[in-house]
């Protein structure tokens, strides 16, 4: 008997999981529209949809939180790149031009994985992410 790809029983509905994947993905969305990855735009999505959904669905919650947190860091991370290249008098930009662009890849490799761990109703937790929002 061939065993094929079971997937896990999850109690949490498609709706939940929908959700979840949405509040991660609204980060890029926000991203877009605003121009550049890490900056206001990329947290007001998950923060809309934490504000809504947190006390109706808290898989929803939880991610979304998880989404703001990460989103808030990658923003705090790009401002103090953005200070070192205005200090150095845009010298510095040798070196926080790449870092900047190695963190917003990274920052968007990393929500495409959690919307789809997300979708699977896995709550995903990002690394390198200050947990500001409890």
């Amino acid at each position: 008997m061939d065993e094929q790809e079971t997937s896990v029983p999850t109690t949490i509905s498609a709706d939940q999981r929908q959700w979840a994947m949405f509040a991660h993905l609204s980060a890029i969305v926000g991203g877009l529209l605003t121009g550049h990855f890490g900056g206001v735009g990329c947290v007001l999505g998950p923060l809309i949809i934490w504000a809504v959904k947190k006390d109706t669905m808290p898989f929803v919650a939880d991610q979304a939180k998880e989404a703001l947190n990460f989103n808030i860091s990658v923003g705090i991370v790009l401002f103090v790149l953005l200070l070192l290249t205005i200090g150095t008098l845009g010298i510095g930009i040798i070196l926080t031009g790449p870092a900047m662009l190695v963190v917003g890849v990274a920052a968007l490799v990393f929500v495409i994985i959690a919307a789809v761990k997300a979708n699977e109703g896995v709550a995903y937790r990002y690394p390198f992410t200050l947990r500001l929002i409890k």
